[in-house]
C-alpha cells in the first residue's frame, strides 16, 4: 500500500520481486480481507433501552411497547434533554465500536430527534464527531423515523413539517434522507411525498421498508430511484422483481428480525436467485438490535436467510459499498482503492458465520493506518512495530 491506497495485489512472490517495503507487516496466518461496510445504522442516540429489550422477552411486541411511549419516543424524549456536546462524544463512543468490528465504512441515520432544533442537532453531533475519527460516515436525514407525541393527532402536520421545515434546516449536514414507511407510522402515500420532496433537494433516497406489515414499499423505492430499501421481511413478489430489475439494493437486516424474536425474515434466497444486489447490515441501534458486530450478523444470515459465505462476504463489503456510492473507494482489495482492512483470526473466510459470539477481528486497518488492535488472541509480539502509532479511538 501506498500514501493509504492499494498500491498492487498478487502472490507475495510476486509483489516482493517487484517491489520493495519499507516495512513488512506478516498477516499470512490471519484472513486478511476488504474493512466491513454496514450500511444501515443508528449511532446518533443519547443512552440504551435495556428494559424494553426485557418487556419484549416478557410477551410486549414492538408497537405495544411504542403505544406506552416506548420505542422510538422514549429515544427521542432522551435525546431532546442530552446537551449537543454530550451527544457529539456518545455518537464518537458508538464510531469506536464499529471499528472494533471490523467495520470501517458506514452509514449513520438522525431520526431520535423528531423536531426540527433536535433532528438539527444530531447531525451537526454526528458531523462533529465524524470528523475527528478515522471511520468513513455517510450522514442520513430520518425526521420521519416516528410521529413524535405532540402530533399524533395531526399526523399531516408533521410530514408538511419534515417537508417544509426539516429539509431545509438540514441541507448539508447529510447526504440522503431515510423514511419508516409502515401503515402505522407514515403511509405509503406521506413516504412518497417526504422523499420526493428530498430528492428535489439533491439527497439520496433510502426507505425502511415493508418489515412489519405490507405496503408496497420496496416498488415505491425503485419508481423513486432509491439507493436502498431496507429491511423487507414482508416484502411481496412483485416487489422482489422490481429490486432484481433496478439498481436499488436490498439491505437485509436480520440482527433485527432475531433480536425482536420475529419468525418472518426477509427472502433472501429467493431475492439473490431473481438478481437483487443484497447487503447486509448491523441496524445498531438502542431498541431493536443492540449490536455491531458484521460477523454475528453473518451467523444470522447464514442460519436464518440461507446465505453462503461468499454471498456473506458480497454483502457486507462491495455491494453495502455501491449502495452508498463509495464502492470506487472501499469494498474490494483493488488497486487504487483505499487500503481499508479487517484482519480476522480464523482458519479461512469460510468460518465467517460458523464462528459467532467472539470478536474475531485482531487488527482493524484504515487508509493504511491501523485503527484498532486486539491483543488478546495469538503472536501478542505480531504488532510490535505498529503498536506505538495506534491512533487512541478505543471509544
Amino acid at each position: 500500500m501506498q500514501a493509504g491506497k492499494i498500491l498492487a495485489v498478487g502472490k507475495t512472490s510476486d509483489l516482493r520481486a517487484q517491489y520493495e517495503a519499507r516495512e513488512e507487516l506478516d498477516l499470512s496466518d490471519f484472513v486478511v480481507m476488504p474493512g466491513f461496510v454496514d450500511c444501515h445504522t443508528h449511532p446518533v442516540f443519547a443512552r440504551t433501552r435495556e428494559e424494553e429489550f426485557h418487556l419484549r422477552c416478557a410477551g410486549a411486541d414492538y408497537m405495544e411497547i411504542a403505544a406506552k411511549g416506548g420505542g422510538i419516543l422514549n429515544s427521542a424524549k432522551m435525546l431532546r434533554e442530552i446537551p449537543e456536546s454530550a451527544l457529539s462524544d456518545t455518537v464518537s463512543r458508538h464510531l469506536s465500536g464499529f471499528l472494533e468490528h471490523g467495520t470501517t465504512s458506514i452509514e449513520a441515520k438522525s431520526g431520535y430527534g423528531l423536531s426540527t432544533e433536535s433532528e438539527v442537532k444530531s447531525l451537526r453531533a454526528l458531523t462533529q464527531a465524524s470528523a475527528a475519527h478515522p471511520l468513513t460516515v455517510s450522514r442520513t436525514f430520518l425526521g420521519a423515523h416516528e410521529v413524535p407525541e405532540e402530533y399524533r393527532d395531526r399526523r399531516e402536520d408533521y410530514v408538511d413539517l419534515v417537508i417544509n421545515e426539516m429539509l431545509p434546516a438540514v441541507e448539508g449536514l447529510c447526504e440522503s434522507c431515510d423514511v419508516f414507511a409502515e401503515p402505522k407510522v407514515f403511509d405509503r402515500q406521506q413516504s412518497r411525498r417526504i422523499l420526493t420532496a428530498a430528492k428535489e433537494r439533491g439527497l439520496g433516497l433510502r426507505v425502511h421498508a415493508d418489515e412489519i406489515e405490507p405496503m408496497a414499499v420496496a416498488e415505491l423505492a425503485v419508481e423513486l430511484g432509491a439507493d436502498s430499501a431496507d429491511h423487507l421481511p414482508r416484502i411481496s413478489l412483485a416487489g422482489q422483481e422490481a429490486l432484481a430489475g433496478s439498481d436499488t439494493c436490498a439491505v437485509l437486516l436480520p440482527g433485527t428480525s432475531f433480536y425482536l424474536g420475529k419468525r418472518v425474515h426477509a427472502p433472501a434466497r429467493a431475492m439473490i436467485e431473481k438478481g437483487c444486489a443484497v447487503a447486509l447490515a448491523s441496524d445498531f441501534n438502542p431498541g431493536s438490535c443492540y449490536t455491531q458486530s458484521m460477523p454475528l450478523i453473518m451467523t444470522l444470515a447464514c442460519v436464518l436467510l440461507h446465505m453462503s459465505p461468499e454471498e456473506c462476504v458480497h454483502a457486507c463489503t462491495i455491494n453495502p459499498a455501491a449502495s452508498l456510492h463509495i464502492d470506487d473507494q472501499v469494498g474490494s482489495l483493488h488497486p487504487g482503492k483505499s487500503a481499508d482492512l479487517v484482519v480476522l483470526d480464523l482458519p479461512s473466510y469460510r468460518a465467517l458465520g460458523y464462528s459467532f459470539g467472539q470478536n474475531p477481528v485482531v487488527l482493524t486497518i484504515k487508509a493504511g493506518q491501523p485503527v484498532f488492535a486486539n491483543m488478546r488472541e495469538r503472536e501478542p509480539d505480531l504488532f510490535t512495530n505498529q503498536e506505538q502509532n495506534l491512533p487512541n479511538f478505543e471509544g
